[in-house]
């Protein structure tokens, strides 16, 4: 079910009512609801995957009580394992067995040897990367006695399935989210009203910013042999708008979700593109992910610790792993590698933790030299984020060779009549992101005491999405496919 649908505009107050009005005041009963809730709104894409979810939930609640109920640390870490490689099973059969195939053929082939090996026709789960991680990290807090093992499998079973940020994030800690489901629940009003708030700004950023952005992305990039200079120029601008207000908004609207029914979800987002070096900005991007591999993949395997040598390669794990993660392409390695060259000049020269306040703090504007470090970020992620948007590396640097050619003075050549419509909407949206840039998310402190003032604005937004929003069917969720 897609947040940005019919199906979830019913979905979604029937469940409320339900939660709020028939099962105040019953933990277990509103945790059950949870369950259903959202197996229904998994299954509602397709109910067969239900039993990977469900099977990786019984799996790591045995596997996680046995963790903590043995004290052999040889038992112990078999176990750990079984969930590791139950869970990673999954996911690389799904995600990367035609990857792994096809680049074994052709390693063969490169020596002269031809093999056969079958692709299969494999549908990739909507967000297994995600609540595969989720529940993985549950079992090595287990292990590593962060966390009790639960013996709630209900509780358990909402943490894994939380339909608001089952398929697309933020991926949740256990240690943060798991004892909200043991908690007695009472409506907030604040909350909730903060809640769909942010709702509706998600909304405002999937549909109006992301959406728009996508029809001359999509034009752009697949045509970018007849694009002149300036058109792919822009064509890469665009896409970092669109992923961006595409995933950052998918996460307010998950976050919103959940405040409607008292839960708290990490941040995930954090205004990443008015980041001053690339350090910060993967401080502020997708940061649960950011912060999953960095305390359970980056840390044990050393971290910044060691000479020299040890440092660049851990940074280079990171980064070709996470992605590696986003999807089984050459373009997202590589993608994840020119972020590791990006970062490792600030690792070296031990400036990769210099920027961890909010840039121009109680300032109106930045001061020169901040306004060219951000400019200058921006300008790297756009570039990188060309090899994660091409649909080959042969496309990415035909499309990169395009961009360096005498034609980056010419008027753009893109056949939309809507680019400059969307630029000036890109504009007016970045100065209410740079103006709430203190706030959890653009608008939150955009609050007036004049009720009046506050209505006006969320007219302003709904008028906003229903004259300028896109509202093609077509247009999912970016990371829906990762």
């Amino acid at each position: 079910m897609l947040f940005n649908s019919v199906d979830f505009a019913i979905f979604l107050p029937v469940v409320f009512f339900l939660y709020w009005f028939v099962l105040e005041k019953k933990i277990k009963s509103q945790n059950l609801l949870v369950v259903a809730a959202s197996y229904v709104f998994y299954g509602w894409w397709d109910w067969r995957f239900l039993s990977l979810i469900i099977f990786s939930t019984i799996v790591d609640y045995f596997v996680a009580r046995r963790i903590q109920y043995t004290d052999s640390k040889s038992a112990r870490k078999v176990l750990l394992w079984i969930s590791i490689l139950v869970n990673l099973g999954f996911l690389g059969f799904f995600k990367y067995y035609n990857f792994f195939a096809d680049n074994f053929v052709e390693a063969f082939s490169f020596f002269g040897v031809m093999l056969e090996v079958d692709n299969l026709n494999i549908v990739l789960p909507v967000g297994i990367s995600f609540y595969t991680f989720q529940t993985m990290s549950y079992t090595i807090d287990v292990y590593r006695k962060k966390l009790e093992a639960t013996e709630d499998f209900i509780a358990f079973s909402a943490f894994v399935s939380f339909f608001p940020q089952l398929v697309a994030g933020p991926i949740e800690r256990a240690t943060h989210l798991l004892p909200q489901f043991y908690d007695k629940r009472s409506f907030d009003y604040s909350k909730a009203v903060d809640g769909a708030r942010q709702i509706l700004w998600g909304f405002f950023k999937k549909i109006v910013i992301a959406d728009n952005c996508a029809e001359i992305v999509n034009q752009v990039f697949s045509n970018s042999s007849e694009m002149n200079s300036s058109s792919l120029i822009l064509g890469a601008i665009f896409f970092s708008f669109q992923i961006y207000g595409d995933f950052s908004g998918y996460s307010d609207i998950a976050i919103g979700t959940s405040r409607l029914f008292g839960f708290d979800l990490m941040r995930n987002f954090a205004f990443p593109y008015f980041s001053r070096d690339i350090a910060e900005f993967w401080r502020r991007w997708h940061i649960s992910l950011s912060t999953w591999f960095r305390d359970y993949l980056y840390i044990p395997i050393g971290g910044s610790r060691g000479d020299l040598s040890m440092k660049i390669r851990n940074t280079f794990i990171i980064f070709l792993v996470s992605g590696f993660w986003h999807g089984a392409n050459w373009t997202f390695i590589f993608w994840g590698g020119l972020n590791a060259i990006y970062f490792l000049p600030l690792l070296l020269t031990d400036n990769n933790r210099k920027n961890l306040n909010i840039v121009a703090e109680d300032r109106i504007f930045p001061h020169f030299k901040e306004f060219f470090a951000i400019l200058k970020t921006y300008l790297l992620t756009v570039f990188a984020w060309i090899f994660f948007r091409a649909e080959s590396l042969e496309h990415a640097f035909e499309y990169v060779i395009g961009i360096f050619s005498n034609s980056i003075f010419q008027y753009p050549n893109i056949a939309s009549p809507e680019v400059k419509g969307l630029m000036l909407i890109l504009i007016i949206f970045i100065v209410f992101e740079w103006f709430g840039r203190q706030s959890s998310y653009a608008i939150q402190n955009m609050v007036s005491r004049l009720r009046i003032i506050n209505y006006l604005l969320v007219l302003v937004l709904l008028s906003c999405i229903y004259f300028y929003g896109n509202f093609n069917s077509s247009y999912e969720f970016i990371y829906f496919q990762f």
